[in-house]
């Protein structure tokens, strides 16, 4: 398996790289490759997942590495869907170092066995995860561009640094594909916690514990929650959906991870990081 991880890692790499110099000589040859290769190393990646699952016999997102894994995945994934449908080509330079570098983590955490129960067989877990994981993606990608969006604000407001100011798309661009990042994001994030309210009558019987990922999750649904709502109500858009944006994410990240290192709760029985 080591060995297929690191020629996924070498591919998203690879991809990485040739984000960059397409960030420089904005030539759109080097795009399309890049693209093509962020396209092959999601297939191996795919490939790798969908080995583990039936090696092991349940959903591989019980650890770190495996959760790691998948982060990476559905990041590089909705990364090649979204950029298809909404053509933000330089959202490459974030997204395929962003994947690179989870992959990277993922390579370093030692795999935890993790005993199975039929709990992890649960059909309503396999779709909180995937569905969830893949708001986490579009979210991410919505802060990658409300940082493209700061960035590209600064060099217009400045007119010190023309490198971004020639590179990056326009501000109104920027900020219509982010919001659409967000409710994409948002939605899906939305039925992700409805299917493991679901699952939590099922495995405890009960919709809401006060659980510390339950608590986390729900504040982080608020801060987009807020910012579509001030989006639609007051207008909030620029500047401010784009630090919101990046808010959020942070928010995203702190239940992702802060959440399992740094407090206790249910997801421990599932989660043996």
């Amino acid at each position: 398996m080591n060995s297929i991880l690191f020629i996924i890692i070498l591919l998203y790499l690879l991809s990485s790289a040739g984000y960059i110099i397409f960030l420089f000589a904005q030539k759109k040859i080097y795009h399309k490759l890049s693209y093509s290769i962020m396209m092959a190393g999601f297939g191996v990646h795919t490939v790798l997942i969908g080995v583990e699952f039936f090696q092991i016999g349940y959903f591989p997102a019980q650890n770190l590495h495996q959760t790691l894994l998948f982060a990476g995945w559905s990041l590089a994934g909705v990364f090649l869907v979204l950029k298809y449908r909404y053509r933000l080509n330089i959202l490459g330079v974030y997204a395929a170092p962003l994947t690179t570098a989870i992959m990277i983590a993922a390579f370093c955490v030692p795999a935890v066995a993790v005993a199975p129960t039929p709990l992890f067989k649960s059909l309503w877990l396999i779709l909180h995860i995937i569905i969830i994981f893949i708001a986490e993606g579009s979210l991410s990608l919505a802060c990658g561009t409300g940082i493209l969006y700061l960035i590209q604000e600064h060099a217009i407001k400045t007119k010190s640094n023309r490198f971004f100011l020639k590179r990056l798309p326009s501000l109104e661009f920027l900020d219509r594909t982010g919001y659409a990042f967000i409710v994409t994001g948002f939605t899906m994030l939305t039925i992700g916690l409805i299917t493991g309210f679901i699952y939590a009558q099922i495995v405890w019987g009960r919709f809401w514990s006060w659980d510390n990922k339950e608590i986390w999750s729900v504040i982080t649904w608020l801060i987009y929650a807020a910012l579509l709502h001030g989006r639609l109500v007051a207008g909030w858009r620029g500047r401010r959906a784009a630090i919101m944006a990046i808010i959020g994410f942070a928010a995203l990240l702190f239940t992702f991870f802060g959440v399992n290192f740094l407090l206790e709760g249910h997801h421990d029985e599932f989660t043996k990081w």
